[in-house]
Parts: C-alpha cells; structure tokens; sequence
C-alpha cells in the first residue's frame, strides 16, 4: 500500500479524489460536513509539505449540468473545514481548468466542478480520465466512499501516473480498519449485521462466516429465521422463501463452529407507528395483528454480554426500528455495549448507512474504534470483493 508518506509532495500538484457528495437543504447549505472533515488530514499532510492540491469530487446524480448540483455551493464550507481559501473552477477539465490548476502556488487548494456532470465519468472514459490526469502531477484517492465503482477519477485515471500515486489518509484508515474484521482481528471477532431482509444480506454474512466466531442477526431479518425455526412472525416483516436458506445458513454456522445469536425477545407494535400500542413476546410466539419492531429487554442483556465477550466487532445494521424512539432501545444499547467493549480495548468498526446514522444520531459516534465513510464500498469489503478503486492504486 503506497501511502502519503511514501511521496515527496514539495512543489508538485496533487489530484485528489475526494467525497464530498455531502447533503444539502433546500437553500443549497451543507447540513453534514463529516465527509469534508475526512479529507481534512490528507489536504494538510500534502499543504504542509509544499504542494498544491486540485480536489475532485461529484455530488447527487445529475443528469448532465444541473446548477442546483454545482460543486460550486460548498465551497465555502469547505473553505471553513479546512481552514484555508479554497478557489473554485467552473469546469472540469479541458485548457481553462487546467491553466487554473497550473497556476497554484504550493500550500493552495482548488476545487474542480461536479465530475457527474459529465457522464464520461461514471463511464469509465478514457479520454476524460487522461483529461482529469492533466491537472496534477500526483494522483491520491481518498474517497473510499466510490472505491467500488470503475468511474474516470476513481479507477481509470490513475494508469496515467505511474508509481506516483497512493492512498490518501482516509482511505488508508478504511482499507485497514476493514483489514482488521477480516484478516488480523483479535479474537473472539463478532459481527452484528442488522437491517429488514435477508436477501439483501446473504453475501455479506456468507463471507463473515468464514471470518467470525459470532454473528448477531438482528432488525426484520430475524423473523425469517423465526419463521424457518417453526415460530410465527405475526404481521412482522418475513420473507418466507428465505426460511430454507436461513437454515442452511445456521447449519453452516454450526459447521464452522461459528455462533449464531438471535433475540429470544422482541419488543412489538399494534401498528408501525411510534405511537403503537407495545408489549414484549417471545421470538417465536408473535401473535397475529403484532409487528415485531426492535429487540426485548433480555435480549438487549444477552447481547451486553457477548458483546463484552468480544475482542473485534463489525456493526453492520440497527436491531430495530430505530427511526421511531419507541423502538430505538435495542439499536441504542448495543451501540452502548460496543461503546463499553471498545472503552476495555476492543476494536469496534461500525458500517453501512443506517448504523451510522444511528450511532451519530443517538451521540455513540465517540465511543467506536472506526466508523466508516463508504457504505456500499464497505459492503462490498465485507463480502470479499476486491475494489476496482483500491486495485489502481496498487498496479
């Protein structure tokens, strides 16, 4: 893995493929700046040792040039995030972009315009990737976040830079806080993957199962292991024709001697609202007219328990419907357990949208090891597939 560190930046241009596909509110303001703050280290490191920076990033998915998608919107925050002017560039590439990117002095910082606004981007093009090459005479990818797609800036363009290019320091930090589930994590590893279905699962925990000496199954997927084991799911969310895999799926477990745990209680409503009646069944005793929607409480105690049992813990997905406070106490107190395991010294990776949100949302952000940036990205790491954006950094 060639880092940061391995590369003189004194008077050279760096490219920098950033994430900065950050959310906006109707006024075009950046309501969550967490993805500009995680280029921060990379954009000082390269400043403080003389050279330039060209930023490159796209935000949404515009169909050509649409104004309201204009890179051109956050560049005041990033300007506050970093700590220094950061010029803009109303084009991407071609003489007038890369006359400017020439034209910095060391230690400044430009950001180039939407990269979807062109669609040879998301197409891999040649062409436009030597085009984006043009603009620095190092390239570093720092967006882990678009490391799984074979887009120009991502992948293509880095054939253009020979031995000079490497891994900005966020992705550094991804590529090894991933490394540490699935390749030199301390034992016993436990991974908790949450989330509604089954099918949108299966790759991920058949890949863990190779890796993990636990897996928590939590979130609506439970009730499809219920229902497999005989119980009935009420008006749960199930997926019938997934009971014969969910019981492949614990028969192989049992094989490689790796735990499966599930709650033995579950904390349902009368109706999916906040506002439903609750009471607390057994898993498997779900009557009709109840929708399971988060953990019970000896299940929460349980799972405190082998958290703590634990030396490195993937969370993947929240225990329940966390979106409604009625229904957040079991996403809330494993982000807790984690928190306590992690403070005792346990490496804690938390990944995939939903559990980010929730553990930003509820204040648990602090106590975890590594939360990451890229949700598909991760997801594509967990199930063992190589990243096409990782891969052009190590040719």
């Amino acid at each position: 893995m060639r880092t940061l560190k391995d590369i003189s930046f004194a008077n050279q241009r760096a490219v920098i493929r950033v994430d900065f596909n950050v959310p906006l509110n109707d006024k075009g303001e950046v309501t969550d700046r967490t993805r500009i703050e995680a280029a921060k280290p990379t954009i000082d490191y390269i400043r403080a040792q003389g050279g330039s920076c060209v930023l490159l990033s796209h935000l949404g998915r515009p169909k050509g040039i649409d104004p309201s998608q204009s890179l051109q919107k956050i560049v005041t925050t990033v300007s506050d995030a970093l700590k220094t002017p950061v010029q803009f560039c109303s084009t991407t590439v071609g003489q007038a972009a890369e006359k400017k990117a020439a034209n910095l002095n060391p230690g400044e910082v430009l950001l180039m315009e939407n990269l979807r606004f062109h669609e040879e981007e998301t197409e891999g093009d040649l062409l436009f990737s030597k085009q984006l090459a043009q603009l620095g005479t190092i390239y570093v990818n720092d967006a882990f976040g678009t490391a799984h797609r074979a887009h120009a800036s991502t992948t293509i363009m880095a054939q253009f830079f020979n031995e000079k290019k490497c891994f900005g320091a966020l992705l550094e930090k991804e590529v090894l806080a991933i490394e540490k589930v699935m390749k030199t994590g301390a034992t016993p590893i436990l991974a908790i993957i949450g989330g509604a279905k089954v099918s949108t699962k299966i790759t991920i925990i058949e890949s863990l199962l190779e890796k993990v000496n636990h897996l928590l199954i939590g979130g609506g997927m439970v009730y499809t292991f219920t229902k497999a084991l005989g119980g009935s799911v009420g008006n749960s969310i199930c997926e019938p024709e997934y009971c014969d895999y969910a019981l492949s799926l614990l028969e192989k477990a049992k094989k490689k001697g790796v735990k499966i745990h599930l709650p033995t209680d579950v904390v349902a409503g009368n109706s999916f609202s906040n506002e439903a009646e609750q009471k607390v069944f057994n898993v498997m005793k779900i009557p009709d007219g109840w929708e399971a929607m988060d953990a019970g409480p000896k299940s929460i105690k349980q799972f405190h328990n082998l958290v703590l049992e634990c030396k490195t813990i993937l969370w993947n997905g929240p225990l329940g419907v966390f979106e409604f406070p009625s229904f957040a106490q079991g996403t809330i107190a494993i982000g807790e357990s984690i928190g306590e395991a992690t403070k005792k010294g346990a490496f804690s990776l938390v990944g995939g949208g939903d559990s980010v949100a929730a553990v930003k949302q509820f204040g648990l952000a602090p106590k975890m090891s590594y939360i990451s940036t890229g949700g598909g990205a991760m997801l594509e790491s967990l199930e063992g597939k190589s990243l096409p954006g990782i891969e052009a950094l190590q040719e």
